[in-house]
């Protein structure tokens, strides 16, 4: 038994999906187009959140969106018929998305005609927090229903992520989630991770978003 060999594969893995996020980054860089990975839960309301928020950009830049589920292209039919080019990945089991899956997404699109790529990633707070997809920022979102406790539950996920949505806010009232301590919890794994309180139903918080999103992707255009 003193002879068996142990083979580390996760670790490897994991760097050859390093080395692919960041060659896509690079080419995203150099082509001026910037990608958000946007991850939660199942049901946290990632699709209606992008169509809200692509709303209050207002035709400001061009946006694109590669949607991500085990199975089916219902999300990807929702984007595409409010008018946006949209991308299905179906991953056939796959949990989450890595750096190989979102390059073939982004082959099958016209990047040259767009300043912004929204990635809505599989509903999971565990395996997509674990995967570089190349993206400019990681975005999360913590609906209110789930509770304000999702932080202490999930710690990886909202350490990766540069910006947390605190979304459905309009559930506060009939909802014992605690504001200020989803954000305490938050803010003590990722002291820079950046909070905005968001109702996709009512439009609260949208605009407030959708302009520091705007003003993000020039300053990436420009640069």
């Amino acid at each position: 038994m003193e002879n068996v060999r142990l083979i580390e594969i996760k670790e490897d893995i994991m760097s050859d999906n390093k080395v692919h996020a960041d060659e896509i980054r690079a080419d995203l860089k150099q082509k001026k187009t910037y990608l958000i990975n946007l991850m939660s839960s199942p049901g946290a309301g990632k699709t209606t959140f992008i169509l809200k928020t692509i709303e209050a950009i207002n035709k400001r830049i061009k946006v694109g969106v590669i949607e991500a589920d085990i199975d089916s292209k219902v999300d990807a039919e929702k984007i595409a018929a409010a008018g946006i080019d949209a991308i299905q990945l179906r991953t056939g089991g796959f949990c989450h998305l890595d750096a190989n899956m979102v390059a073939k997404g982004l082959e099958a699109m016209d990047i040259s005609a767009l300043d912004l790529i929204i990635i809505e990633n599989v509903g999971n707070l565990v395996c997509p927090a674990e995967f570089d997809t190349g993206a400019t920022k990681n975005v999360m979102i913590l609906s209110v229903p789930e509770g304000d406790d999702k932080p202490l539950k999930y710690p990886l996920m909202f350490t990766v992520s540069d910006v947390m949505i605190i979304h459905k806010t309009d559930y506060l009232t009939v909802s014992d989630f605690n504001v200020d301590l989803a954000k305490e919890r938050a803010l003590s794994l990722n002291p820079k991770i950046r909070i905005f309180e968001i109702s996709s139903k009512t439009g609260d918080g949208s605009q407030e978003f959708a302009d520091w999103l705007v003003k993000d992707v020039q300053k990436n255009i420009q640069q």
